[in-house]
């Protein structure tokens, strides 16, 4: 596996496993290293220390062995642009456990920043991916050196607990691009709870394969989806709640609550497994007021498709933002499948774009997709140590 070269003017591991500043004795004009910045590649256990804020500069590794600690109220500045990320490689590890009253804070490193400013948090595990056999491997999206996926479904790739992203998603290309959390063949001995993403492009979070749960996730103005499935996911997604704000504006062509796929892009129709996952108290709000004259509105609430199965339960459409399709299981490279099961409650009172419809289905019979009343979505009190207002 490639290993990026580490800047000895920015990163800095010491033998007792705290990040702190190496001597600057050999040279005091040039110091070797930038105390508390972070970059470069961590082969083994790394604590940082929540009394200080970290910049973020440049591509982060947790690779094989290694493991990143991020105490409860760290605060990382994340430099702006494309390679500047974090991600965790297989065998690597981060234990980044906040609290509610002292989350950890992933931000961009100067004010007035913009969804796509920095990269985000990547986590690649040896959980099953979608492929031609089992123990498939994948290439990830903004470097195909790192590999994920396999046949660990119980991969442990550490914690993430009370974590704030925001403004990640930065891009090459509109074919390589970031997210604000992705997460890669990671398998479910990983512990995902209470996520907050603000402002990120592409999507808020992105499940490619794996089966990882995450309980409790506030997606604000995600520039793409909110919640994104593909690759065989087969996890569950509790506790979700998606947001865009008055004001806000997409530039994707179909932004979407949840976008799911069976497979990598729909290319793989014959691949195994194809996902099939749960969602369980989500809901879907859309504060735009109705603005299709601009047009800015929600493809779809909820898209599945190529060959995806999903069960979603409890699920709940509200504000007064325009959409197209409040659900559309159809696609050209292949439908969800039948076995796919939707209860969704829609109390959102803006516009429907013309041609839209409640439920696209196609020619095929989906006897347990249903727009009905009674859901009431996810809690939102459980997002009060976000501080932002729902």
């Amino acid at each position: 596996m490639k290993k990026l070269f580490i800047n000895a003017m920015a990163f800095c591991l010491v033998s007792a496993a705290v990040l702190s500043s190496c001597s600057t004795e050999d040279d005091p004009k040039n110091p070797t290293t930038e105390e508390n910045t972070l970059s470069g590649a961590i082969t083994k256990t790394v604590t940082l220390d929540a009394s200080k804020e970290y910049t973020l500069n440049g591509t982060v590794t947790v690779e094989e062995g290694g493991e990143l600690v991020i105490p409860a109220g760290t605060v990382i500045k994340c430099k702006k642009g494309f390679s500047n990320y974090l991600i965790v490689l297989q065998g690597g590890k981060i234990n980044a456990e906040g609290t509610a009253e002292k989350p950890i804070t992933f931000t961009a490193a100067e004010t007035g920043a913009k969804s796509g400013y920095w990269g985000g948090i990547i986590i690649n595990g040896k959980a099953p991916i979608s492929g031609e056999e089992a123990g498939s491997t994948g290439a990830t999206e903004v470097n195909n050196a790192y590999a994920y996926g396999g046949t660990d479904a119980a991969d442990n790739s550490g914690v993430l607990k009370y974590v704030k992203i925001e403004y990640a998603g930065a891009r090459s290309s509109a074919d390589v691009e970031h997210n604000g959390l992705t997460l890669n063949g990671v398998g479910n001995g990983t512990k995902i709870e209470n996520i907050y993403v603000l402002e990120s492009a592409d999507d808020a979070i992105e499940f490619f394969g794996g089966t990882v749960n995450v309980n409790g996730l506030l997606a604000v103005n995600p520039d793409d989806d909110m919640f994104d499935f593909t690759q065989g996911y087969a996890g569950k997604l509790s506790n979700c709640y998606g947001v865009w704000a008055e004001g806000y504006s997409s530039t994707e062509e179909d932004p979407r609550g949840i976008e799911a796929d069976g497979n990598l892009d729909g290319n793989g129709p014959d691949h195994t497994p194809q996902s099939n996952f749960t969602v369980e108290n989500m809901t879907i709000d859309l504060r735009l007021a109705n603005n299709t004259e601009e047009g800015y509105y929600m493809h779809e609430a909820i898209k599945v498709r190529r060959g995806a199965t999903a069960t979603i339960t409890n699920a709940l459409l509200t504000g007064n933002g325009a959409c197209k399709d409040i659900i559309d299981v159809t696609d050209k490279k292949g439908n969800a499948t039948t076995a796919t099961s939707i209860s969704l409650t829609n109390n959102n009172q803006g516009n429907r774009v013309e041609g839209g419809v409640d439920i696209n289905s196609g020619d095929e019979t989906y006897s347990s997709i249903k727009i009905e009343a009674g859901n009431t979505g996810c809690n939102a009190d459980i997002f009060g140590w976000t501080g932002y207002k729902l």
